[in-house]
């Protein structure tokens, strides 16, 4: 291979592996699997040893972690944040021992830890309260999330008072989501027609990146801290310091091991390969530290790692199996997703019977074909996926799979919006998978919580033509004769759920807003178009401009809505609605006034503050006089700016000189 030719390669594989760490610590939406990527870097690693004079200044094998968010406070780290040297096979952590070994002899002890599969974080506490929360970023510099990390439960704000608590300290965790929690909170982001996480570590890593911490406090995050730093030496060893923070009370893993040579440390590996998956949270490897501080210092560091400690990384667990057929889900908002139908395997103790493929372009991606022999995954992804096709088994006369051009329901032709990946069906008032999923979603807890009322009845109440739209479960009273005939369905039963029924109608217009099943728009969501608005007929008649101006309303979210009411029956519906009585409009809770020091003066809130919640701030106004406005306008007095404020926001209020206000501002102008 020619010069040149290693140096085309070499700048592919720098480019390459820069997007894969972009998407992976920026984005949270990896597309590459670790062990992919850990070889990728390995050649060019290799190339770079090689050939010095062609490596790349920008090299992702000089890089720690990814890169900085523009949309956060860019904080350094007081010690490096690096990054530790993976490996998959045995052989690699004897050859690791047995340099350790050249250096410190056969004295020496190793600390065996869990690999948590989250989100690295840097927490800095003073005279002990949380300074600041600050992510790896690119080793040396990080996104100080401390408000967004302020709402983990776990991460205690002050330290109980203590002579062996050091003044200053640094303390290093992994911040991960519960599987469990990862399902629930997936399974709603696809009944609002969002893009899904593809594992908890995404969706973890999207959470605290989040610009709202209210929102951020809605998702339940966990951390396990394990690593402390400190201007001089409080413990002699790593161990000595993990049981001092669990007295402090932080949140220790209790799967650490103290182990005296490498056989020891090649059991634990091998327990926790299967037992692994009996957690729940994922882990993708385990972490061995020399435990005495003193031989750490004399083992030191290279470039990027340290010497004193290795990673070592489960490879994900893969089967093969056969596809037998691909099927198509078509959700509430109409999101079409396939769904690979395979010949039953086991895999990571369970039997996979389906893999996601997510979209059209993960079909065109794998390139599949009827009947192919396909390797399953199932290593950070709960939900099993393909990974790739076994072309030397394909059968020459396999048919290749075409994702459908029409709704595989009620074949309407399908549509795609630019910038999206899924494809849609819009018959949203005659396809019957949208038109069940929209009622059960109408009926649901966080909507309008109708009791006697369940998925099954209302997958019944369709088939039997009894309800064929939202609006239909309010004259559901004129047909008791025929819901009698139907089974387990008693007199009891029907009187419960008629009642059910008449007692949503006084449900609040958030609810009944959320409840419609609008595209993108969420609980939270709802919440701020009701009270942005303050009616329905404000919310169908708000322009783009006037939408998007609502605290937090984007453009997507503000098309979707203006699609959505610009449908005449989606409107007739509303009508039908209002007809029964249900709330279309904000109802205002009295304000007990407590001064009149804000009388006349205008408000928009934000950003996010440090010692109230947007809402408690909303109230303190109020209270005094004031009035919170939905937009920046040149009518506006203040614009009370916290944290990671909205950048448009920002510009708009520059640009008609609307003065900026603190937190402490508003509270001085109210002594």
């Amino acid at each position: 291979m020619s010069r040149s030719d290693i140096k085309d390669e070499m700048d592919a594989l720098v480019k390459e592996l820069n997007q894969h760490t972009y998407n992976y610590y920026v984005l949270a939406m990896p597309t590459i699997a670790d062990y992919e990527f850990d070889k990728k870097l390995e050649i060019l690693s290799k190339l770079e040893l090689e050939h010095p004079d062609l490596a790349d200044p920008n090299s992702p094998t000089l890089k720690v972690g990814g890169d900085i968010t523009k949309t956060f406070t860019t904080v350094k780290h007081r010690w490096p944040m690096l990054s530790l040297g993976n490996t998959y096979n045995e052989q690699d952590l004897k050859d690791f021992d047995e340099r350790v070994r050249k250096t410190l002899g056969d004295s020496f002890e190793y600390v065996c830890e869990l690999k948590f599969d989250g989100l690295s974080i840097s927490l800095t506490y003073e005279n002990s309260k949380l300074q600041r929360a600050v992510t790896r970023g690119d080793g040396t510099k990080g996104d100080d999330v401390t408000t967004n990390i302020k709402t983990i439960n776990n991460i205690p704000h002050h330290l109980k008072t203590g002579a062996d608590i050091p003044g200053l300290f640094e303390i290093r965790g992994e911040i991960f989501m519960h599987r469990a929690a990862f399902e629930r909170l997936n399974k709603e982001r696809e009944e609002l027609g969002e893009v899904q996480y593809a594992n908890p570590r995404n969706f973890a890593s999207g959470t605290v990146k989040m610009q709202d911490s209210s929102e951020v406090a809605k998702r339940p995050l966990d951390c396990f801290l394990y690593s402390l730093n400190t201007d001089k030496d409080y413990f002699k060893t790593h161990w000595e310091s993990l049981q001092a923070l669990k007295s402090w009370g932080f949140h220790v893993s209790e799967h650490t091991k103290l182990s005296t040579n490498i056989d020891d440390v090649l059991a634990f590996i091998a327990y926790w390969e299967n037992e692994r998956f009996n957690l729940s949270f994922d882990i993708d490897g385990i972490v061995i530290k020399v435990n005495s501080y003193a031989q750490q210092q004399e083992l030191g560091f290279t470039a990027k790692s340290p010497r004193w400690a290795i990673s070592f990384k489960y490879k994900a667990q893969e089967v093969e199996t056969i596809l037998e057929k691909v099927s198509y889900q078509v959700g509430r908002t109409g999101a079409v997703t396939p769904v690979a139908n395979l010949r039953p395997v086991q895999l990571a103790g369970t039997t996979v019977k389906r893999a996601t493929l997510h979209n059209a372009n993960e079909i065109e991606r794998l390139d599949l074909h009827e009947g192919d022999s396909v390797f399953v995954e199932k290593g950070g992804e709960i939900i099993p996926k393909i990974i790739q096709v076994n072309l030397d088994k394909r059968q020459k006369d396999a048919v290749r799979i075409i994702y459908p051009t029409t709704c595989p329901e009620c074949q309407t032709p399908l549509i795609r919006k630019e910038g999206e990946v899924a494809f849609y069906c819009p018959n949203d008032e005659a396809c019957p998978p949208q038109i069940v999923g929209k009622i059960q979603h109408f009926i649901g807890r966080k909507a309008m919580n109708i009791d006697g009322l369940g998925d099954e009845t209302i997958e019944t109440f369709y088939q039997r033509g009894l309800i064929k739209h939202i609006s239909d479960l309010y004259i559901l009273h004129e047909k008791a004769d025929e819901l009698k005939t139907l089974d387990r369905f008693g007199e009891r039963s029907i009187v419960n759920m008629l009642q059910g029924i008449d007692q949503s109608k006084q449900m609040p217009f958030e609810k009944v807003l959320f409840g419609l099943g609008i595209r993108y728009v969420g609980e939270t969501v709802a919440r701020k178009l009701a009270f942005g608005t303050k009616n329905i007929e404000n919310l169908i008649a708000a322009s783009l401009e006037e939408l998007t101006a609502i605290d937090e309303i984007g453009q997507r979210i503000a098309e979707s809505i203006i699609e959505y009411f610009g449908k005449p029956e989606h409107v007739l519906q509303i009508q039908l609605l209002r007809s029964q009585e249900l709330q279309f409009e904000v109802i205002e809770n009295e304000i007990a006034l407590q001064s009149d020091k804000l009388t006349g003066k205008t408000f928009v809130i934000s950003g996010v503050f440090e010692n109230h919640s947007r809402e408690e701030l909303k109230l303190l106004i109020e209270s005094n006089g004031g009035k919170i406005l939905s937009g920046i306008s040149a009518k506006l007095n203040y614009l009370l700016a916290g944290d990671n404020m909205g950048p448009s926001k920002l510009e708009k209020a520059n640009k008609l000189n609307v003065p900026l206000i603190s937190e402490d501002d508003l509270l001085e102008m109210l002594k």
